[in-house]
This record gives C-alpha cells, structure tokens and sequence, in this order.
C-alpha cells in the first residue's frame, strides 16, 4: 500500500522528474504499484511513456494490460495503433473491449479491419465497444 501510494503521488506531480521512479514501478512485484505506475505515467506522456507503455501490454496481470491500452488510447496517437491493434487479441475481454475503445478515440483508419473483426468477438462487451469505436 505504502509502494501504490507513493506512486499515486508521483503521478499528481506530473512532471518528468518523477519518470525514472515510475519506471522502476512498472517492474513491482505487485500488481496495484504495476497499475498505478501505469496510470501516472499516463499524466506526464511522451515518446519514452508511450513506449513503456506499449512494453506494458505484455504483462502478467490484466487490470495493467488494460490500464495500459486505456492510458494508450488517450496519449499514444498514432504510435499506439499497432499494438493496441494486437490488444484486441488480448485472452481478456477487458483488454480487448479497452483497445476497442482506445482505437475509437484515437479514430485511425488504420483500425477500421481488426475492428470489423471484434464484432464478433466472444466476450459480450467488446461487440459494442467496436461498433461505437467504428
């Protein structure tokens, strides 16, 4: 708790004296530090957040893929189409409905097949997050 708060605090800073410790965040064992970086790197943006971020997509736990394609969706541009792209093939369905709407907001052509095919995806809540992401 003492790590998650610290990060969350870091994140309320904002300012790119605070990267170095959050990178070293993503790393935690735990997952709520994992998370929490995630989103306070989210604050501060960048090229290098967008990167690490994108590195995020392949951790253990889903609660920080899908913080990740989240955070991705409001600061990646361009840079984050073609992994959140792969995000949709995430073996959660949180994941994949986060990237559906991830690529919605950030409205890349580029999206407009993979998207086409979540509209059949298994998971009841990723159909509709394509439609209103198409």
């Amino acid at each position: 708790m003492v790590r998650k708060d610290a990060v969350q605090a870091l994140g309320k800073i904002g300012n790119a004296r605070v990267v170095e410790p959050l990178i070293k965040a993503l790393g935690d064992e735990d997952e709520w530090v994992r998370q929490h970086a995630v989103q306070a790197l989210g604050n501060i943006g960048g090229v290098r957040v967008v990167k690490l971020l994108i590195g995020m997509l392949r951790d253990e736990n889903y609660r920080v893929r899908k913080d990740a394609v989240q955070t991705l969706g409001k600061i990646g541009g361009k840079n984050a189409v073609e992994p959140l792209i792969k995000a949709l093939s995430d073996k959660n369905g949180t994941v994949r409905r986060s990237a559906a709407r991830a690529l919605g907001d950030i409205g890349d052509k580029r999206a407009v097949e993979p998207l086409t095919r979540a509209l059949d995806d298994r998971a009841k809540d990723v159909p509709p997050a394509a439609r209103r992401a198409l």
